[in-house]
């Protein structure tokens, strides 16, 4: 695996990163959404309460300017603490993403003067990353006037104005030349992410305008900040990277983005393709909000072509797919009917009801979901799906003898025969259920021929200290399995980790069934490797449970 220490300005080596030791490195992060930006989704609330400015709206007619203004700084005093960054570090994430919005760090208009005590907020996070080994990446999801058009950057009037007013276009790159100047001594700061997602598609014609902007910007940067990282994203939700016309800088890291679509190669391969015409490292700079099994592939997909990620995002209300659930304040739905028309909570009201969500945005008081860490590492005791073999291909993720003879648009390069459990359905369908496991109709296994087998990778032990663990723990593997119906005789599976057999699985029938190991493996703390290779007749697989 490659190192993954935190030392020093991390910078650009031709295709891959480094830490300030010049060692490999690969970025490993979650993002924290909704704390500078509050989005309208993770509190739960409908379209009219969807970005920052329509949030803000409704406290202040709800309960008064006073209230309100007292309400935005414990908020942002409690959302993110020392306490977050302390738990990030100890599950082993190496970065975090910090989401800015213009509006809540400068005043409107120009000159660009910083105001609040956001700023503040900014440097103690920075110094927590510091303290705790946490690489920093300042991420400007809402820039002044809007990049994307929409309330992701918390778009007044749902339009993409940084690109159409040069007022906006100047405080953007005056936004980014004083943070540069700020933090231009500052290693923890990995890097500087100019644009979250600028211009979807139907705001594709002001495309011309991004490039002149990221260069004018960068040039801003580097009059005050030579050692700092310059992160581009791509157009369309940081997809498209057509927009690209020339690397700008030789300290730079393309970023794409990657939501509800197939975990496999064949989905990232146009970045794979650039990494090396760029001769640039290459980010996954968000993803997520999908289920558990979904991260146990698409972050090890990101592991296997050694390309940097960050999980979107570390915490929000009432959810089962991020690490940290704010729990539902009591009277909660009472506010997001009233944003959508309803009747109007009283001040009295309106104020416990938001107090108490003060009260629940603090880390001690979430509902901490461990097993959504445990797939984004494919950290033991996890689940991996069987359809997310190893990504390095033939020889070394997987070996067949024959190419399937049918596909089902997911993986197929790899001619594998991954099939339904039991549908009547033709392609592969990774929608994100709302974090809920795959219904059965979307369910998928591999079905392997004898002598066919499949390698998969994944950690144990805690990966947040630098230095070398001896923590070793005792874990059970389980398969679930069924013999194929085209079975002539008896099938089964040889299972080996890390290079020894651990035991032949026989099974005879065609129904599924959860088969458990015998022996119980002792793992040190690190990655490990396990193969499944098929003996007998045909052998369906649905998942292995490392428990």
């Amino acid at each position: 695996m490659t190192n993954d220490r935190v030392a020093g300005f991390v910078s650009v080596e031709g295709s891959r990163l480094v830490n300030g030791d010049g060692e490999p490195f690969i970025l490993r992060g979650v993002g924290l959404g909704s704390w500078f930006l509050p989005e309208g989704n993770m509190w739960k609330f409908p379209e009219q309460g969807d970005r920052p400015r329509r949030i803000e709206r409704m406290i202040e007619g709800l309960i008064g300017q006073e209230k309100a203004a007292e309400f935005w700084e414990t908020y942002y005093d409690r959302y993110t603490t020392e306490a977050d960054i302390r738990k990030i570090a100890e599950e082993g994430f190496n970065s975090i993403r910090i989401p800015i919005n213009a509006r809540a760090f400068i005043e409107e208009g120009e000159p660009v003067r910083f105001k609040g005590n956001n700023l503040r907020r900014l440097d103690l996070c920075i110094e927590w990353c510091r303290q705790y080994h946490v690489y920093a990446i300042l991420d400007l999801h809402g820039a002044p006037g809007g990049q994307t058009g929409a309330n992701i950057d918390d778009s007044e009037n749902d339009q993409s104005e940084l690109y159409t007013d040069e007022t906006y276009r100047r405080m953007t790159i005056e936004l980014w030349r004083q943070l540069a100047e700020r933090y231009k001594d500052e290693w923890i700061v990995a890097g500087y992410d100019l644009l979250n997602e600028p211009l979807p598609n139907w705001n594709a014609a002001l495309n011309p305008a991004l490039m002149p902007l990221y260069r004018d910007i960068v040039k801003a940067i580097r009059e005050v900040d030579q050692k700092h990282m310059i992160i581009l994203e791509g157009a369309h939700w940081s997809t498209d990277w057509t927009v690209f016309d020339e690397m700008i800088d030789d300290n730079t890291l393309l970023q794409f983005h990657k939501y509800w679509n197939n975990p496999d190669t064949e989905s990232i391969q146009k970045y794979i393709n650039d990494r090396k015409r760029w001769n640039a490292p290459i980010f996954m700079g968000e993803g997520g909000e999908n289920n558990i099994d979904w991260y146990s592939g698409a972050f090890r997909l990101f592991e296997d072509h050694e390309i940097s990620w960050n999980f979107w995002t570390w915490k929000k209300m009432d959810t089962i797919n991020s690490p940290c659930s704010v729990n539902k304040p009591e009277g909660w739905d009472r506010l997001a009917d009233y944003l959508a028309g309803g009747e109007r909570p009283s001040g009295e009201e309106a104020e416990q009801i938001l107090w108490a969500y003060l009260d629940n945005i603090a880390i001690e008081n979430c509902t901490y979901h461990a097993e959504v860490v445990q797939s984004l590492f494919r950290r033991a005791p996890v689940r991996i799906p069987a359809i997310f073999y190893g990504y390095q291909g033939a020889g070394i993720g997987f070996q067949i003898g024959a190419r399937a003879e049918q596909n089902i648009g997911f993986r197929v390069n790899d001619g594998t025969d991954i099939r339904f459990v039991n549908s009547d359905r033709k392609i592969a369908d990774f929608q994100h259920n709302g974090g809920r496991p795959w219904k059965l109709d979307q369910r998928l296994c591999v079905q392997l021929a004898a002598g066919d087998w499949l390698a998969y990778e994944f950690t144990s032990g805690n990966n947040s200290s630098d230095e070398e663990s001896d923590e070793t723990a005792s874990y059970g593997i389980e398969i679930h399995l069924r013999g194929s119906e085209e079975a002539v005789s008896w099938s089964g599976l040889k299972v080996s980790l890390d290079g020894w057999q651990l035991d032949t699985v026989q099974h005879n029938n065609d129904e599924w069934t959860i088969v458990r190991l015998e022996e119980s493996v002792v793992l040190d703390a690190g990655l490990h490797r396990i193969v499944i290779e098929a003996v007998g007749g045909p052998v369906q697989i649905e998942w292995i449970d490392i428990v």
